[in-house]
């Protein structure tokens, strides 16, 4: 099949060289002003080079250059503007608009013969590398997704394991989660400056399932002791927090170090407060690392709502009216602000 070369002069003459020069190569299609052209790219018409003339009636050669720019066509197909000897202004404003080529007035037939097929083959070499590079990114893009399917499946299954030692369902970790993702996304058209991309919020919310892995090291007659617990018990309860933090580090081998980084912080530090009256680490306002706080208030919202060995479940109102009023530990108001922002959509989370 041919290729096709779209020819848009005024003046016949110059269309019937330009078509002797290219006509048994290629299919040639003819404009004579830039409305006419305008009406083929309208139709639907995708030359694979366009010979354009500047001075034209009722539109002009930079008006369809715009009239490209403005609806997409500007990178489609190369540009060739032909012009008359010496027309500086033309040139420079023909180049800045994006024409791949300048070509003067009167045509030698071989040098144009030669500029057009050498731009139309560096054109359709450089539309297969984009073709291949778009399939490689696709390809990579099918296995990032496989890998992080992994990751997810990993994380959420040493999550729930906890859970089962807990004598939890497994739905708690999945609550946490989509908490977490509630409230992340509110953040993330808060302040865009957080940069809180939708690929770091899934992260972030999936590291939230190893909030309590450490969990897994507390023994049994602390861990699921029914009344409360003593202050030699609950030092080793405190424990989970570091014991946590040194067990996703040694999985960082099979999940990838984006979520490990994540996961790490927040086992650690998911019961800091924001006054510095957490643990273990005792730190105090934005130094506890941010994902830590937003799965803290996500954690302890989902604990007093649901029934646990030590406690019964309190209703979302009264949970809502406890973190509010700093019964359950001091949390950094910005995240306060979300929480009271998104709580309809917290409370829509079934699990």
């Amino acid at each position: 099949m041919k290729k096709t070369i779209f020819v848009v002069e005024d003046v016949e003459i110059n269309r019937e060289i330009l078509c002797n020069i290219f006509n048994e190569k290629y299919r040639i299609i003819q404009a004579s002003d830039g409305k006419e052209a305008i009406d083929f790219l309208k139709a639907g018409l995708k030359p694979n080079i366009m010979l354009l003339d500047i001075i034209m009636p009722r539109i002009d050669g930079f008006g369809v250059l715009e009239y490209m720019a403005n609806n997409g066509l500007k990178d489609k197909f190369p540009v060739v503007v032909l012009t008359g000897e010496n027309i500086n202004d033309h040139t420079k404003k023909a180049y800045d608009m994006g024409v791949n080529d300048v070509i003067e007035k009167p045509f030698d037939a071989y040098i144009i013969n030669r500029r057009i097929e050498n731009l139309m083959d560096l054109y359709e070499h450089k539309n297969n590398l984009e073709k291949l590079v778009n399939a490689q990114i696709s390809k990579i893009k099918r296995q990032t997704d496989k890998l992080n399917e992994i990751n997810y499946r990993i994380i959420d299954t040493l999550g729930t394991i906890v859970e089962f030692r807990n004598l939890e369902s497994g739905t708690h970790i999945f609550r946490v989660r989509e908490y977490t993702r509630i409230l992340l996304q509110a953040f993330a058209k808060e302040d865009p400056s957080l940069d809180l991309t939708e690929d770091k919020i899934n992260m972030i919310a999936y590291a939230s399932a190893l909030h309590d892995i450490g969990k897994i090291a507390i023994p049994d007659n602390i861990l699921l002791k029914p009344e409360k617990l003593t202050d030699e018990e609950f030092e080793v309860m405190k424990k989970h927090t570091v014991m946590g933090e040194q067990i996703v580090r040694n999985i960082s081998g099979i999940v990838d170090k984006q979520y490990i980084k994540y996961s790490t912080r927040i086992a650690r530090s998911h019961h800091e407060r924001y006054d510095g009256n957490g643990y273990p680490d005792g730190l105090k306002g934005d130094k506890i690392p941010f994902e830590a706080q937003v799965v803290s208030l996500a954690d302890v919202y989902d604990a007093l709502t649901n029934e646990r060995v030590y406690k019964i479940a309190f209703t979302k109102d009264e949970a809502y009216r406890m973190i509010l009023n700093g019964e359950c530990g001091c949390f950094n108001p910005k995240i306060l602000s979300i929480f009271e922002k998104v709580r309809h959509k917290l409370d829509d989370v079934v699990g």
